[in-house]
């Protein structure tokens, strides 16, 4: 992720992914997750679910809170929250790190 680390008037630092106006809020960009391959956007679990399976990736069932999914030829595990509207980037970049080449995080 690229942006900028902010200070506020009590010391605590976060990421401004696009600095800009005094409302940083609003000015950031929605970001979606693209699978590369087929270039297509990635509207929900269902979908994200059969792409990652076809890369190997196994769902696992413990937490009833989280998605999470599990490669067996590696240490890699992915926890994403319940619902799908709560998908946010850092989830995506998840994803991307340890799928590398096969998906990407776009600006919309």
């Amino acid at each position: 992720m690229s942006g900028v680390w902010v200070f506020n008037q009590n010391g605590v630092v976060r990421l401004v992914e696009s600095p800009g106006g005094d409302s940083c809020q609003g000015s950031a960009r929605r970001k979606v997750l693209v699978h590369v391959p087929t270039n297509e956007v990635v509207t929900s679990y269902d979908r994200l679910e059969r792409i990652l399976s076809s890369l190997g990736w196994e769902r696992y069932y413990d937490d009833p809170d989280l998605l999470q999914f599990h490669k067996r030829s590696t240490v890699h595990l992915i926890s994403l929250p319940k619902h799908f509207n709560k998908f946010k980037s850092v989830h995506m970049f998840d994803i991307v790190v340890k799928n590398r080449n096969m998906f990407e995080v776009r600006d919309v």
